[in-house]
């Protein structure tokens, strides 16, 4: 990992659709806005329920964003590029971006 990557944690259950679409949607986000500047961590509940329960994730979909001081949580299925944006705004340089983010419905 280099020191200017973002590193995301997303808590996902499983194969569910929500969790699914949120794995896609951040995948898809990171392609368009940090390229090959992150990285994504992903935990299972239903795998790791110690893990979610130490970290306070209680919802999933749940995004932790680990690199931010304090770490920053959004919940859902990340369809919102706007709710991304402004989480990571000094992160991203907008001019950067290369293909249109599209989420899954």
């Amino acid at each position: 990992m280099r020191e200017h990557d973002v590193v995301f944690r997303l808590y996902l259950a499983g194969q569910l659709p929500n969790s699914q679409r949120a794995l896609a949607n951040l995948t898809a986000f990171c392609r368009r806005y940090l390229a090959d500047r992150h990285r994504i961590e992903v935990v299972d509940v239903f795998e790791c329920p110690e893990r979610a329960l130490a970290d306070n994730v209680l919802l999933t979909p749940t995004l932790v964003v680990v690199t931010l001081l304090p770490p920053r949580t959004v919940v859902g299925d990340l369809s919102d590029a706007g709710v991304l944006l402004q989480v990571l705004d000094r992160e991203i340089d907008r001019n950067e971006a290369t293909t249109e983010f599209v989420p899954l419905p």
